[in-house]
């Protein structure tokens, strides 16, 4: 089958497209990444497991060698200054600590690794030189300590998100501020108190705004325009809007990226998410906590639930769709494991995962191909089985190591070991050590063994088939 056409649905255009790379040998893709203040939630996983997928197929289509992904990680910000100061630990300690934890989470979340993970404060040179830049064209302005950008300067400002103008100023005006000379005019930088992170600059020891940020690290490690800039659907206003003012204005260039990409908004239970509600979960409960549902749930389980609804589609997160999603995946890997019996998988995904995927990562159509191959034979040595082992790893929902596993249905258990585990665990939590008491559960989550702590300050185990 000759390689399908990648086809995207570019929020910048309303339509869906045939990709067409700037480079072929150099396909770049920047999507926004955490602010390392808090546990990522659950709705922070959507952009992450998404395009982890894209970047899959790209690499897939292209050549691992040439897709470039850039994720940031937004390491100075106002909520980070708060939660340290909450907290009484420094901006580094708390930002360090949080992102080793992101990682952790979205790992197990079977995501790849970008090919940079660039920080915020390491690109306030780059940040200094495109505010420069700005001012001299007549984009942005100085006024009391601050940089503006001058939104009037760009006569087709809002053509990504094509809001009407009324909502855009009253988005614009939460930095009300006596010395911006328009209502939509935002900030670049801005000053510093001596209790605050800042770098000294033309304008008097500052920080950089929100959106330069990412206007600076895209441009130091994709160059003045690239290919894709995704993200969720709430950064196009004002982020993602601000983003191409910026870039495009320092740079002259039509376009910031050729294709806008955006996931839909997620909800928890048929609710918004919201701590208020009391239905805010974040992406470590879910793999560390009981808290969703009454049980773990492990990564790829959540990163199935987050696949079965298209990407740019809303989703609604509920255990109920946890647990269908983990039946299905056991499933799927009881089969693929049953059928290998030692062997390798196939080594490349089958045709019509990569099809369903070319248009505009279908993945619910995807994982439809996935149920033809698991329903194609029955028990024993399958070629659809090895296939479909290879689909899963493809999509992230297992790797080749655990399709190697015996089937779970012929798990040996060392019942001595599991107790000595979990008298460690029981002696962890009694003297407070959190980090050791999660060591050592997610060690007997690895031999497949799900706990279950009482009340009377017990823990009951079982194998989880």
């Amino acid at each position: 089958m000759p390689t399908p056409r990648l086809r995207l649905y570019n929020t910048l255009t309303r339509t869906k497209e045939d990709f067409v790379p700037i480079d072929a040998d150099n396909v770049r893709m920047y999507v926004c990444g955490p602010t390392v203040y808090d546990y990522a939630h659950i709705g922070n996983a959507r952009p992450v497991i998404v395009f982890d997928v894209l970047y899959r197929l790209l690499r897939h289509l292209y050549g691992e060698k040439h897709v470039a992904y850039v994720r940031n990680i937004t390491d100075v910000d106002d909520k980070i200054n708060a939660r340290a100061a909450e907290r009484g630990i420094s901006i580094r300690e708390l930002t360090e600590e949080t992102n080793r934890i992101f990682q952790a989470d979205v790992k197990a979340l079977g995501c790849l690794e970008p090919t940079v993970q660039p920080r915020a404060t390491e690109h306030i040179a780059e940040m200094i030189a495109i505010i420069e830049r700005l001012i001299a064209g007549g984009h942005a302005y100085a006024a009391d300590g601050h940089v503006l950008f001058s939104v009037p300067s760009m006569p087709d400002y809002g053509r990504l998100s094509r809001r009407p103008l009324d909502e855009m100023i009253a988005g614009a005006r939460v930095d009300v501020a006596p010395y911006k000379k328009g209502d939509m005019d935002f900030v670049l930088w801005k000053p510093s108190a001596d209790s605050e992170p800042g770098w000294e600059s033309p304008w008097g020891r500052g920080r950089p705004g929100w959106h330069i940020e990412c206007s600076a690290m895209s441009w130091r490690h994709l160059g003045e325009t690239f290919d894709i800039h995704g993200g969720g659907i709430d950064l196009v206003f004002p982020h993602h809007e601000n983003e191409i003012a910026q870039s495009r204005c320092c740079f002259d260039t039509p376009v910031m990226a050729n294709v806008w990409m955006h996931n839909g908004f997620l909800q928890v239970e048929g609710e918004k998410m919201s701590k208020s509600a009391g239905n805010f979960v974040t992406i470590h409960e879910l793999l560390h906590s009981e808290k969703f549902g009454g049980q773990l749930w492990s990564g790829p389980v959540l990163r199935l639930a987050m696949l079965r609804t298209h990407y740019r589609q809303p989703i609604d997160f509920t255990s109920k769709a946890l647990e269908d999603a983990r039946k299905k995946l056991d499933a799927w890997m009881r089969a693929a494991r049953l059928a290998l019996d030692g062997e390798a998988a196939a080594p490349e995904p089958s045709d019509d995962l990569v099809a369903a995927l070319a248009d505009d990562l279908n993945t619910h159509s995807a994982l439809t191909s996935l149920d033809r191959l698991f329903n194609t034979t029955g028990d024993g040595q399958s070629d659809a089985h090895r296939q479909l082992g290879a689909d899963l790893v493809f999509l992230g929902l297992a790797s080749r190591s655990e399709l190697k596993k015996p089937h779970a249905g012929f798990v040996s258990v060392d019942v001595d070991k599991v107790q000595a585990l979990i008298d460690a665990r029981l002696a962890a939590r009694a003297a407070k050590n959190w980090a050791e008491s999660d060591r050592l559960r997610d060690e007997l989550v690895a031999m497949s063994i799900t706990l279950k702590d009482n009340k009377d300050g017990t823990t009951t185990w079982e194998v989880k088939r």
